[in-house]
């Protein structure tokens, strides 16, 4: 039998662990959590968009269903514009996208009723690729690659682009029109989203611009790191001359802002309808935490934010900020941390 003070012992002992099991649940809601938790979770949860994203919401939706096994979570794959076009008419939860969404865009959200959270999630570089059979183009300037892309270009061949280089004909691959990465990379490059010569072959799979360029010895191509890292046995990394000498897209140089102008965010885009729904809340949470951003980082490649940007990402989500920090515009010269600091 137990005295008095056993007794005593014993309540209190109860107490402490209720007390700390109370803590540790607060605490699995930000993002020291890591894990998902919450089996008792179930629905469906609809994403699409950018290539470029996909890689990084993929990783995350596998990890997330093996820990909630209720949950199921399609990630499709159309474009940042294929993708916007039924975010913004409301037939899919979230819009992965390599760009902010745009003033058409946003005027579409407008018409169709849909509210949305907008969460930068990771960075990326542009990467400018030629074939490994290239040894000559260890190096461009923007004005280079202008020249090259830019409409009305009359490069034909490598020696058209450079004194030096061999007459060995061009052949040019990049993203499609509904691609936010064809909305970046003109826009940075050529100035203006959608300037481009036409002469290109466009693809929205990345995996097919990555066999273009590597089987063409005058191939030049470019899409995000991620694609060149898991190729870098097929393809030749570009570093990029803006004004302050070669820089090739590597975690710390995208991060900083000195692989330029080439370097941006990107972003998740939520539903607020869909916000509301227990699954879909738990899902960008486990996103934005620091199991979700390992996942980021060392499974996906991608280039994690700070700690800090994660911390504003998770509180534009939580108090359900709506709209976008950029107004319809593109990103480049832009610092994620001042537009998101400047909000409040």
């Amino acid at each position: 039998m137990m005295g008095a003070g056993g007794s005593v012992l014993k309540k209190r002992s109860m107490m402490l662990f209720c007390a700390w099991a109370a803590i540790a649940a607060v605490g699995c809601g930000g993002r020291g959590g890591g894990r998902a938790g919450g089996s008792d979770l179930s629905g469906t949860i609809e994403i699409d968009g950018s290539s470029t994203v996909s890689p990084i919401s993929q990783s995350v939706a596998e990890e997330f269903m093996a820990q909630n096994p209720g949950v199921r979570v399609v990630v499709s794959t159309s474009g940042t514009g294929g993708g916007m076009k039924k975010f913004t008419a409301g037939e899919v939860d979230i819009c992965d996208a390599s760009r902010p969404i745009l003033t058409e865009e946003l005027q579409k959200t407008k018409e169709n009723g849909v509210e949305f959270i907008e969460v930068p999630i990771a960075f990326d570089g542009l990467s400018v690729v030629v074939s490994k059979q290239n040894d000559w183009a260890d190096h461009l300037t923007v004005q280079e690659l202008k020249k090259i892309w830019e409409p009305g270009s009359t490069v034909k061949s490598w020696a058209d682009v450079r004194s030096g280089f061999p007459a060995e004909p061009i052949a040019l691959f990049g993203a499609d029109q509904a691609s936010g990465t064809f909305d970046y990379f003109t826009e940075a490059v050529n100035g203006k989203k959608g300037s481009i010569r036409p002469d290109y072959s466009p693809s929205a799979d990345d995996n097919v611009l990555v066999k273009g360029v590597a089987g063409t010895k005058g191939g030049l191509g470019f899409f995000g790191l991620a694609y060149y890292e898991a190729n870098m046995d097929k393809l030749n990394l570009v570093a990029i001359d803006n004004g302050k000498g070669p820089v090739k897209p590597t975690p710390e140089t995208i991060s900083d802002g000195s692989y330029s102008p080439l370097s941006r965010p990107l972003f998740i885009y939520v539903s607020k309808k869909a916000a509301d729904r227990p699954e879909v809340q738990a899902f960008v949470k486990f996103y934005l935490s620091k199991e979700g951003v390992d996942l980021i980082a060392n499974k996906a490649k991608y280039v994690a934010l700070t700690p800090a940007l994660y911390d504003m990402s998770l509180k534009r989500f939580e108090s359900r900020k709506l709209g976008s920090v950029f107004n319809g515009k593109e990103t480049i010269g832009m610092r994620l941390e001042d537009l998101l600091k400047d909000e409040g």
